[in-house]
């Protein structure tokens, strides 16, 4: 199958075009936000020369089914997903930060502790934890955009104390952030797997509703575990067995590339893109428990286009 590398499309009432790191986004009169998932791949804040074919559909078919199972908790951003690579829902003005929920003390969080702080974004953390580890109960660590563009850590605190969102509304995101790791953790337990950490972005729509918006349990936004061996492995200190991309960073580093200057990113033959596409195949599986329909035509982007025409047309009729 073609992969979707980028895209350049022009839709009706078109008012501006947004091209992420993986996602490109057309906004249509204002008011609706048309995703394209695409088949690019980032790693080390890097967006790397080939596209996986297949990961587009894999991100976006995670998060619709993620995002259905958890309307009952609070409004999404979701309107119709009308191509397995495309979103499109209601344009929201987002808050300016990133709620992160983490149930275990792994990643940035683990890098935190071992370096000697017993406390990330304000919140508490006991002595004698080790990489893994469950903690007592999930923290929620939020991020805010800086300036350069990186994610930095910032306390509930100073949240409030720089007005970045009021008292009331933060209160609504931390009971919607932690009811929605529960449900994430439920489904996730079903199929196998721990939810190890997780985060979300939230708006408020032309009504001033809060909504969940963007894309949530996927495997480039939350870290799993296999939970089959996760106690024995934490008891003889074993690395967990993760779901995730850190594979791809484990051969980019093996090929002395972590995103620093001067460094290459080394050549991908196309070997190694099919088996990152059969990768996040299995991924897809793994998380949702259903069978990956393979598109097997060969204009990816005509389709993409009519589905989208197709669907803007019902939607203003």
């Amino acid at each position: 199958m073609q992969a979707i590398k980028e895209t350049h499309f022009q839709f009706p009432g078109q008012t501006a075009f947004y091209k992420g790191k993986v996602r490109d986004v057309y906004t249509i009169a204002n008011n609706l936000l048309v995703m394209v998932v695409s088949d690019r791949i980032s790693a080390f804040d890097v967006v790397l020369p080939e596209a996986i074919p297949y990961k587009g559909q894999v991100l976006n078919q995670i998060a619709s089914k993620f995002l259905k199972a958890t309307e009952d908790i609070l409004p999404n951003w979701v309107v119709a997903s009308p191509d397995p690579m495309v979103t499109i829902g209601k344009m929201c003005s987002p808050f300016k930060v990133e709620m992160v929920i983490r149930g275990y003390l792994a990643g940035h969080a683990w890098r935190e502790y071992a370096a000697g702080k017993r406390s990330v974004c304000g919140v508490a953390l006991p002595e004698g934890l080790k990489e893994n580890d469950k903690l007592p109960e999930p923290i929620i660590t939020p991020t805010t955009k800086a300036a350069v563009g990186h994610d930095e850590d910032i306390s509930r605190e100073d949240i409030l104390a720089q007005g970045i969102v009021s008292e009331e509304d933060y209160g609504q995101l931390e009971k919607y952030t932690r009811a929605l790791y529960q449900r994430g953790t439920e489904m996730a337990n079903q199929r196998g797997l721990i939810l190890v950490d997780t985060k979300y972005e939230f708006g408020k729509d032309s009504d001033g509703v809060i909504t969940l918006i963007d894309e949530i349990h996927t495997p480039d936004s939350s870290r799993y575990f296999y939970a089959d061996g996760y106690a024995e492995r934490q008891a003889s200190n074993e690395p967990q067995r993760q779901l995730s991309k850190e594979f791809v960073r484990k051969w980019l580093i093996e090929n002395g590339f972590q995103g620093k200057e001067g460094q290459n990113v080394p050549t991908m033959s196309t070997e190694w893109v099919s088996a990152i596409s059969e990768r996040y195949i299995e991924l897809f599986e793994q998380i949702t428990g259903d069978t990956f329909q393979r598109y097997e035509g060969t204009d990816v982007s005509g389709r993409i286009v009519d589905n989208i025409k197709t669907c803007l047309a019902q939607l203003s009729a």
